[in-house]
């Protein structure tokens, strides 16, 4: 009782904290140290294996610290700073754009509003998985397809939700969120994304088209709403050679060439891509400017990106890890396990329950990084003691939570393309309402029957 008791209160007390803008990695990393204070206190579980001791209970706690700081940033938090660099670098030598021009372009030509607005949707999730940021891929979409959407007379509410839902899947092994994901479930980035995100996500992405089509139809329509002219802001990186879409490519291609399904030979791992593929942008870029000296400067924005993913994600993994061995080792985990075994939930129940919690979370903070990497920790654990393989929880959860942020007013993607569209974010998020739930009820629908 005193374990469900002292965990229910630090995880209210996270929670609450996180809720009013606190910094998310410190709530987390005083919540998760403040529960291994308690377990340390009560003897309720081992810190660290008897071999890893420190001879005090409190250094024993810090130790741990160190050990997940050490063991991530040489892991998982390289994986994800080289992924962050590549995606920056992308963004400021103007190849996300060329490739966003190139995708768009054969929209315009299309003369059925509500058929182009569905269609845009595949297209702008197909970029994310090239493009990773939420944020930033808004921003190109709002300055290259928001305006095509509009003049073809979608109103601005419509075309704002389409955007703000383009990124709403976290997949791929470019995705920091996918790669966490994939190496808790004990497997490589590239075959998470290929043996169980990609037949989730085929049918999730028809799903999210469809209901958008008939849902911006019918309110647009009900509402009276029609598209305005709108100018296309083409001024930035117009001087960016139609090549320059295939380096966003690059990585991707690396790591479906040299892997089991291709070249089996030879394997590659997601640093190695992100390397090669900055390494080959620099040869593009020496080329096209012939400045050795600004060139090889321009590398360091590669290094700034890798520094802010670890900054910002890689310590909001470590802690939420702490705060999961808290958790775990006051008892918690151990404890619900059981009564949810003994009141004949499933892993099916178990696994709905993750998601529900998740999403809750990622509506009322406005993000889906912060609760499923507060909660990942959890679940090769849980899984285990249902007896499934940790990615069938693991995968709703990561996905979940990308799509669950596209139903909150509050997250930074919806922001954005509120303000650029002149709307306010809650008419934004009454449009994304329905596409998003049913891409949660085939996420997991899909996930059960596949898997």
């Amino acid at each position: 009782m005193f374990s469900i008791l002292a965990a229910l209160i630090v995880t209210l007390a996270v929670g609450f904290f996180i809720l009013k803008k606190y910094k998310p990695q410190t709530v987390l990393l005083t919540g998760g140290i403040l529960l291994m204070v308690l377990a340390s206190l009560f003897n309720t579980g081992d810190i660290l294996a008897e071999a890893d001791r420190t001879g005090f209970w409190l250094f024993d706690i810090f130790e741990y610290i160190k050990t997940i700081f050490a063991d991530d940033a040489s892991g998982t938090g390289l994986i994800i700073m080289a992924v962050g660099g590549f995606a920056i670098y992308m963004d400021k030598i103007g190849a996300s754009s060329a490739m966003v021009s190139i995708c768009i372009n054969p929209l315009k030509r299309l003369n059925a509003p509500y058929l182009v607005l569905s269609l845009s949707y595949v297209v702008g999730q197909f970029l994310n998985i090239f493009i990773p940021s939420a944020a930033g891929l808004s921003v190109l979409l709002m300055a290259t397809l928001y305006p095509v959407l509009v003049e073809l007379g979608v109103s601005r509410v419509a075309a704002a939700a389409l955007v703000g839902t383009a990124s709403c899947l976290d997949l791929g092994p470019a995705s920091g969120a996918s790669n966490q994901a994939a190496l808790t479930a004990g497997m490589e980035p590239m075959e998470y994304f290929i043996q169980y995100q990609m037949p989730v996500a085929a049918v999730v992405v028809v799903t999210i088209a469809v209901l958008h089509y008939f849902v911006q139809k019918t309110l647009d329509r009900k509402m009276d709403l029609s598209g305005e002219r709108v100018e296309i802001d083409s001024k930035k990186h117009e001087d960016v050679p139609k090549i320059y879409a295939i380096l966003p490519l690059l990585p991707l291609i690396f790591l479906f060439v040299f892997s089991k399904l291709v070249i089996s030979w030879i394997q590659m791992n997601v640093i190695t891509a992100m390397l090669l593929g900055v390494t080959i942008a620099l040869i593009f870029e020496l080329i096209r400017k012939r400045d050795v000296k600004e060139v090889f400067k321009s590398i360091q924005i590669f290094f700034d990106g890798m520094g802010s993913q670890f900054a910002t994600i890689v310590t909001l993994i470590v802690s939420g890890e702490i705060f999961a061995k808290g958790l775990m080792s006051i008892g918690a985990i151990d404890i619900i396990i059981d009564a949810c075994k003994e009141t004949g939930f499933g892993p099916i129940p178990m696994t709905i329950v993750m998601v529900l919690i998740i999403t809750v979370c990622s509506i009322v903070m406005g993000s889906g990084n912060a609760p499923f990497y507060a909660f990942v920790a959890l679940a090769p654990t849980v899984a285990t003691a249902f007896g499934v393989p940790a990615v069938l929880m693991i995968m709703p959860m990561q996905l979940g939570s990308g799509i669950a942020r596209c139903l909150s007013p509050i997250t930074s993607v919806i922001v954005v393309v509120s303000d650029g569209a002149g709307v306010f974010s809650m008419d934004v998020v009454k449009r994304t309402a329905i596409p998003m739930v049913g891409a949660l009820i085939a996420l997991m629908a899909s996930t059960f029957l596949f898997f």
